[in-house]
């Protein structure tokens, strides 16, 4: 039932942001277990489970087919890092031009942490919808996500001087944890640790363990968003700021449209069949906005109105997946079935 209306579902978690937002303020902060000096950070756990659901959902048969036909995947992979570096310069040129007295620097930092994450598993669930390539959608999903040790870091290191003020010292520092800590124990870890239990595990237990850890997962992934939009959207209500709102959809829907036309146009010089080109195409600009949330709740915990963007962007995409896929069902018809004579 979620899945099949999981757009009312996620209108419902910002809803309940903004009118009840004390249970997710108190999420939003660690909390003491009593073991030793570990603390218990629900933003991080939620983005593990969903993030350990969608290990466990990885086709390993269907990755094995990517061996013969690579250039899609790498295709994508290669323009999933580089199109937030031909994008995000112009943006930030752009609102130097602003009255804000930081330059947008604001706006910028959040679109930095959004492009620099994983594609997002959610890619995964609209090429299925649109009957696209998913083994290519599944590898884009995976690599992404085992290579951000490295992608994370790098991007915010790159984009890190077109920032303005205190925004470049705090950046700089997420560039250095999020490589050293958060991409690997947040992103990489959980995803490794459900596909390592797909292929480790015997039939039985396998099964019995997806029964329960996948369909808890879209519950996770909805309390999440209602974790870090509770941090904005409370606040936000309580003493509007109408022109943030306007800069904040403004610049999501610039950066988020460039970023899936982009996709679309590489896909066409590539020559890729429309439900690779899809793929590629999803894989640009879909980004995982959940974990560029939890990570500006850790290390910009002062600075919640830039969840703002970040929350828009995450409505922005999924709308434009949407069109993508179907584009896709319009390009590449399915095959009308032929009756046998009698």
């Amino acid at each position: 039932m979620l899945r099949r209306h999981l757009g009312r579902a996620v209108a419902v978690t910002y809803l309940a942001a903004a009118v009840l937002p004390g249970p997710g303020l108190w999420l939003r902060h660690p909390h003491a277990t009593g073991i030793a000096e570990l603390s218990l950070r629900t933003p991080q756990l939620l983005l593990a489970l969903v993030l350990f659901g969608a290990g466990l959902q990885v086709p390993l048969r269907e990755l094995r087919l990517l061996l013969r036909r690579p250039a899609a995947l790498l295709a994508g992979l290669a323009l999933h890092i580089l199109v937030p570096l031909l994008i995000v310069p112009g943006v930030a040129l752009a609102l130097r031009l602003s009255p804000d007295h930081d330059g947008g620097s604001g706006m910028i930092a959040a679109m930095i942490l959004v492009v620099a994450m994983p594609v997002a598993a959610g890619a995964t669930v609209w090429t299925a919808k649109g009957d696209g390539d998913q083994p290519t959608a599944v590898g884009l999903v995976l690599a992404s996500t085992l290579v951000s040790p490295l992608t994370v870091p790098l991007t915010l290191a790159v984009l890190c001087p077109l920032l303005q003020g205190d925004y470049a010292g705090r950046l700089d520092v997420a560039a250095h944890s999020a490589g050293d800590a958060f991409a690997l124990t947040s992103v990489v870890l959980p995803c490794a640790a459900g596909i390592v239990c797909r292929l480790l595990l015997p039939r039985r237990a396998r099964d019995g363990l997806i029964g329960v850890a996948v369909p808890a997962a879209l519950p996770g992934s909805l309390l999440l968003t209602y974790v870090n939009a509770s941090g904005v959207l409370g606040p936000f209500l309580r003493h509007p700021r109408p022109v943030l709102l306007l800069a904040a959809l403004g610049v999501a829907a610039t950066v988020c449209g460039l970023s899936f036309t982009l996709g679309r146009l590489a896909s066409g010089v590539l020559r890729l069949d429309a439900r690779a080109g899809a793929s590629v195409t999803l894989a640009c600009g879909m980004n995982n906005s959940s974990a560029s949330a939890v990570l500006i709740t850790t290390t910009l915990p002062d600075r919640p109105h830039i969840l703002l963007p970040v929350l828009a962007y995450g409505l922005l995409q999924k709308v434009a997946a949407g069109r993508v896929v179907r584009t896709g069902q319009e390009a590449d018809p399915a095959p009308v079935p032929i009756r046998q004579a009698k």
